[in-house]
Parts: C-alpha cells; sequence; structure tokens
C-alpha cells in the first residue's frame, strides 16, 4: 500500500541573519486535514518559518513541497500568489472601504459572479456572519472580523493555511470560542494548517501534532499527550507549565534526595541531575505530632515543610512551600479552595511516575 503523501513538506530549511542561524535545518511534514502547531518562545524562528513556505522569504537551504511537488528550493521558486496557501495573521488587515462580501471574495476574482457570490455567502454562513454579508469591517466585533478573514483566507481553497497568531488580539472570554469556531471550519474543508503560536494552551487545544521549537530548530514533535507527558528536557517541562526541580547527585545509577530516591539508569556516578515535576503532581498531608505518611511506593518518602503562602486562582488553590531540607521553595497546586495558613506545617510526597530526571552538563547550568 503507497503511503499517503504529505499535504505540506518541509525539508532542513535554514535561514541566517547577520550569520546566526534563525531557522537551523527544521524539516515538518502535515498532512491533508491536520493541524501543527509550531510552538516556542518569541524570536525562535516560527515566524520566519512561515515567511519562507508563505513565499514572502527565501530560505538559505531546504526546500518546500506541496502535496509532493516542489514548490521551492534555492534554485526553483514558485510565486507566492501560486502556492495555493492562506494566510491568517494576528491583524486581520481587512480592507475598510469593502463590504464584507467584498472582503471574502478579494482572492476570487476569477470567478463569475454568481458562483463568487455563491461561495461567499457559504462561507459567510459557516461561520455565522452571513447577516453582515452586505455590512462593513468597522461595524464587526474583534471576533467577527477575525471570522471574516478567516473565510477571506479560505474563499480561493487553499490547500495549506499558514497562521501566525492569529487570536492573539482577542480577549480570553472570546478567544476559545473563536479557536473552537476556526478549527471546527478548517477541519470541514479538509485544510492543512500550520499554526504558530507561542502559547501551550492554544497549541495544546488546537493541534493534532505540536512541533517545539527552540533556538532555530525543532526539538521534540508529537500529539501533544506525547509532548507534555514525555518531555525532553527540563525547559521543555517548564514551557508547558510551572516546574520544581529537585538537584541530586547520581550513585549507583540513583539520585538522593529528601523525596526517596530516583532511578538514573545510565547515568554515570557523579553526574548532577535535576528532578523535574509540576505542581498538580505533589501531594500535600497534614503533620501528625512531628510525623508525615508512611512512604509508598507511589509516592516516594515525605518531605517536611511549612506554608509560605496560598492563593485562590479560580478552579485551584496554588500553595507555595519552604522546605525543610534545604529552605528551597517548591509550589503545589490543588483543586477547588485549599488555603493554609502561612507557618503552617505540612509534609509532602511527590508521584514518582509523574517526575522526570535530567543529566546536567553542570550545576552552574541548573
Amino acid at each position: 500500500m503507497q503511503a499517503a503523501i504529505p499535504r505540506l513538506e518541509i525539508r532542513n530549511l535554514k535561514r541566517r541573519y547577520d550569520g546566526r542561524a534563525v531557522v537551523d535545518d527544521v524539516s515538518l511534514q502535515i498532512m491533508p486535514g491536520q493541524v501543527t502547531c509550531l510552538l516556542g518562545p518569541s524570536g525562535c524562528g516560527k515566524s520566519t518559518t512561515l515567511r519562507m513556505i508563505a513565499g514572502v522569504e527565501m530560505q538559505d537551504s531546504g526546500s518546500i513541497y506541496v502535496d509532493g511537488k516542489l514548490i521551492c528550493d534555492t534554485n526553483f521558486r514558485v510565486p507566492p500568489e501560486r502556492r495555493e496557501i492562506g494566510l491568517m495573521f494576528q491583524d486581520f488587515a481587512l480592507f475598510p472601504h469593502l463590504s464584507v462580501a467584498d472582503n471574502v471574495g478579494f482572492g476570487l476574482k476569477t470567478m463569475d459572479k454568481a458562483a463568487r457570490r455563491a461561495r461567499i455567502e457559504d462561507l459567510l454562513e459557516r461561520v455565522d456572519l452571513k447577516r453582515f454579508v452586505d455590512g462593513y469591517p468597522h461595524q464587526l466585533s474583534g471576533g467577527e472580523q477575525q471570522r471574516v478573514a478567516l473565510a477571506r483566507a479560505l474563499a480561493p481553497r487553499p490547500r495549506i493555511m499558514l497562521m501566525d497568531e492569529p487570536f492573539s488580539g482577542l480577549d480570553n472570554r472570546l478567544r476559545d470560542e473563536i479557536r473552537d469556531h476556526t478549527l471546527t471550519v478548517l477541519k470541514e474543508e479538509d485544510t492543512a494548517v500550520l499554526l504558530v503560536t507561542h502559547e501551550p494552551d492554544e497549541a495544546m487545544r488546537m493541534a493534532d501534532e505540536i512541533a517545539l521549537m527552540r533556538d532555530g530548530k525543532i526539538v521534540q514533535q508529537g500529539a501533544p499527550y506525547n509532548v507534555y507527558t514525555r518531555p525532553l528536557d527540563r525547559a521543555s517541562v517548564s514551557f508547558f507549565s510551572d516546574a520544581n526541580v529537585l538537584h541530586a547527585e547520581v550513585s549507583g545509577a540513583l539520585a538522593q534526595t529528601p523525596f526517596g530516591r530516583f532511578l538514573a539508569p545510565g547515568v554515570p556516578d557523579g553526574t548532577p541531575v535535576d528532578i523535574v515535576f509540576r505542581p498538580q503532581h505533589v501531594r500535600i498531608d497534614f503533620d501528625r505530632g512531628g510525623k508525615g505518611p508512611v512512604p509508598t511506593a507511589t509516592d516516594g518518602t515525605a518531605a517536611r515543610a511549612t506554608v509560605a503562602r496560598a492563593r485562590f486562582m479560580g478552579n485551584e488553590s496554588l500553595v507555595e512551600f519552604v522546605m525543610d531540607y534545604d529552605g528551597s521553595t517548591l509550589k503545589a497546586t490543588v483543586p477547588n479552595v485549599f488555603l493554609p495558613q502561612p507557618g503552617a506545617v505540612m509534609w509532602l510526597t511527590i508521584r514518582r511516575d509523574r517526575c522526570f530526571v535530567f543529566p546536567v552538563a553542570s550545576r552552574s547550568t541548573s
């Protein structure tokens, strides 16, 4: 059986500015109907990668394919307007002097009038804006303008949609609703989507696959669950959420901590390691006459700590502790309302199967 051909494939893309590698050997495949999020901090090369795919910027090396056909390398280049690629950005860039219908139909000038109008009305109905077909952008809210921009980008039936932080201009109240609506329409069109974002929540909500980018490279790629639960390193854990870190040193393939010993197979003796875990995987127990809970295989050994402060965050409470053993601070999140008083003594355990052990080159880099 012949393997499916990716709708979009980029191979070994590189781009340098002033001798610095902004995009460094990036490769990626996206299938029809798949949403891939290029996720990473500002300045990591996400938007530059998008611009090279769109054709508004030229790569120094590497190649780009659409449905298995070369559209760009360093010797051959299909112009941007012939790549059948749609673009959506943070700035909706609607034409204020054109009606909603004319904005949506801007890229349909070669169609006959009746077919053009039918496509415009169909798209506006799917984004629930048909009633504004003859209105103007200034009459619409920010969320409505974003949906018009989506309809305009989809009107020519692009095979690929590139989206650069398209929802960051919306307030939090609208953002989730608009993202979900946009995702539904894109899936219906069977469009391959590459979404650039620096927000992990957005990537987790929208993506079939996440490509985590750092310093011009894709450092980890996979389904959201896998990227979140099997992080490559400490920085990957921290990018998705707050992280607690214990410092230890390996001896006999074990790292000793106040929470018990952690396995470090294959790590040479004397190697410093970071044991990283998220606040939601910290379990809190009350002090019982100076004693904590009995050690278990699941939670390890309990360590004593004092509450520094507690805050209610809406769906959960965040409690910060000062650890007895070294004065370091650990954070724990607890569902619902849990607000112990500062100075209260408690015992903490951590889920062993939710801890990650990462060797570090030296303690100064931790």
